[in-house]
């Protein structure tokens, strides 16, 4: 019989409350509180600890503090990815965000989801979509990355955009719900 933790990473429903979990979450509580209160510290100590509890951190990766996440286990940054002060991942499934990808201060990325369905959301159960940030995109202030979302390579995110859908490749989207406001030619500059 599978454990809680290995239903939340496949994406089944499960109980956040149990046990292991519960001490996952503890971990990296005090993880943060460390990395937090060393904004100060150079940057090479800042990735190494990035390193510590991240999934991934790939080179030049920058994340300033405040930051906030479930468990940071399942959270992967590609090269040169950088995320404003303030950030929140919830990460109860992976994240993954591309290289180059430049995430403004207040950014929600959201993973946990719940049943639509009262009688089972009642009993406490929950589930994670997986969210995919692809290259070289820029997500604006204050802006929510819900579960299940991909947004592809150029994309950009307006400034306190609400994403519930997946995003293609050279899209811009704006609004709550985000919606389509530009699409551009792959070889065009600026």
């Amino acid at each position: 019989m599978a454990t809680e933790k290995q239903k939340m990473l496949r994406g089944d429903l499960y109980t956040a409350d149990d046990p292991e979990l519960v001490g996952d979450a503890a971990a990296a509580s005090v993880w943060l509180a460390r990395y937090n209160a060393a904004s100060a510290a150079p940057a090479s100590e800042r990735h190494a600890m990035l390193a510590e509890a991240l999934g991934h951190v790939g080179n030049g990766a920058i994340v300033r503090s405040p930051f906030n996440c479930d468990y940071g286990y399942n959270i992967h940054l590609e090269d040169g990815v950088f995320l404003n002060f303030g950030c929140i991942v919830l990460d109860v499934v992976p994240v993954r965000i591309g290289a180059g990808t430049q995430i403004g201060p207040g950014v929600q990325i959201l993973t946990a989801d719940h049943p639509r369905d009262p009688v089972i959301r009642a009993k406490m159960l929950e589930f994670g979509r997986p969210v995919v940030i692809s290259r070289n995109v820029w997500i604006g202030a204050g802006a929510l990355i819900l579960p299940g979302v991909t947004i592809g390579d150029d994309a950009i995110v307006g400034a306190g955009s609400v994403v519930t859908r997946d995003v293609a490749a050279g899209t811009t989207v704006v609004g709550i719900p985000a919606r389509v406001a530009a699409k551009r030619d792959p070889g065009a500059r600026a």
